[in-house]
C-alpha cells in the first residue's frame, strides 16, 4: 500500500499542475495606469533640461576601451564631428599640431573619418607613453596634491596638456599645474582618469599612421 501511494502521488500532482500550465491569463490594465500622452520617461534626452541633471558617460570597464571612451566623453561627449572654439577636432579633440606629429595633415579629412580618429588616438597614446616612459616608471604609485599617480592618469593628462607639461607637473611634485583654455588642469585629469589598465598600449618612438 505504501509503495502504491509513493508512486501515485507524484502522478496526481503532475496531472493537477498540468491543468494550470497551458492556460493564458488575461490581465486588464486599469485606466489610471494607461499612458495617454508622452512623458519625460518616454524621452530620456529631455532629462537634460531638469534642474541639477548631469550627463555621465556609460561605464564600460577599466580596460583601454573604458579609458578611451571616458576620455572621449569628457572631451566631446563622444562626437566625432565636432570642432571646439579653439579649433580642436573630433571625438578626442586633437589639435592640428598633434595630428601632424602622427602623420595627419588634412584636418577636414580627419574630422570626417571616425576610423582615422580612433587610429590617431591609439598612435598618440603610444607616442606619449614612449615620451613619458621614465616618468611612468618613477612616479606611478606616488601621491601628489592628494592624488595617486597612475599610468592612465599620466597619459590622460598628456592628452590634455602635452607630455612636456606632464613632465613639468610630475617633476615639480604637482606644484606646476598647467590648465587648458577652459580651465581644466593636469591634476584634474590625473585624478579623473586614474586606475585604468591600459597595458595593451605599447610605447612607440615616433609612431606614424
Amino acid at each position: 500500500m505504501k509503495r502504491w501511494i509513493l508512486i501515485s502521488c507524484p502522478l496526481v500532482m503532475m496531472f493537477i499542475l498540468s491543468g494550470y500550465g497551458f492556460k493564458t491569463l488575461k490581465v486588464s490594465v486599469p485606466d489610471q495606469l494607461k499612458m495617454k500622452e508622452p512623458t519625460l520617461v518616454s524621452f530620456p534626452q529631455d532629462e537634460t533640461s531638469l534642474p541639477g541633471y548631469k550627463i555621465r558617460p556609460p561605464y564600460i570597464g577599466s580596460q583601454f576601451i573604458g579609458f578611451k571612451e571616458a576620455l572621449a566623453f569628457k572631451e566631446s561627449q563622444g562626437n566625432y564631428f565636432v570642432t571646439n572654439t579653439y579649433g580642436y577636432l573630433g571625438k578626442y579633440q586633437f589639435g592640428l599640431g598633434t595630428l601632424a606629429l602622427v602623420g595627419i595633415y588634412d584636418g577636414n579629412h580627419f574630422l570626417r573619418n571616425p576610423e582615422l580618429q580612433e587610429r590617431a588616438f591609439y598612435v598618440n597614446i603610444s607616442r606619449n607613453k614612449w615620451i613619458l616612459r621614465k616618468d611612468i616608471k618613477r612616479f606611478v604609485g606616488m601621491k601628489m596634491r592628494g592624488i595617486e599617480i597612475t599610468e592612465s592618469g599620466i597619459l590622460a593628462a598628456a592628452h590634455l596638456a602635452g607630455p612636456g607639461n606632464v613632465k613639468i607637473f610630475l617633476r615639480s611634485q604637482g606644484r606646476m599645474d598647467i590648465k587648458d583654455g577652459y580651465g581644466t588642469s593636469i591634476s584634474n585629469y590625473m585624478k579623473k582618469f586614474s586606475g585604468y589598465d591600459i597595458s595593451i598600449v605599447s610605447p612607440k618612438r615616433n609612431p606614424r599612421i
